[in-house]
């Protein structure tokens, strides 16, 4: 598992990631596979992630967005 820091730079309507950077290379999104939202606990233990799988010019990845603190990962 990759569980690495992207940077997404533009969300197509400002949900699912269009363009992102990983390790100094840009990555444009041509289509999102699939999209699902994981929740679980509550307070300040609650866990909201959507996750992204996107197809690139440079292969499929899978893509975590923590809706909490609001960070984006390659998983």
């Amino acid at each position: 598992m990759r569980n690495e820091s992207v940077r997404v730079e533009r969300k197509r309507f400002g949900f699912s990631p269009e363009v992102f950077t990983w390790h100094g290379r840009r990555y444009d999104v041509r289509r999102v596979e699939r999209c699902w939202t994981e929740s679980r606990g509550s307070g300040w233990r609650r866990v909201e992630r959507r996750y992204f799988r996107v197809h690139c010019d440079r292969g499929t990845f899978q893509l975590c967005h923590d809706l909490v603190a609001n960070t984006w990962r390659v998983c």
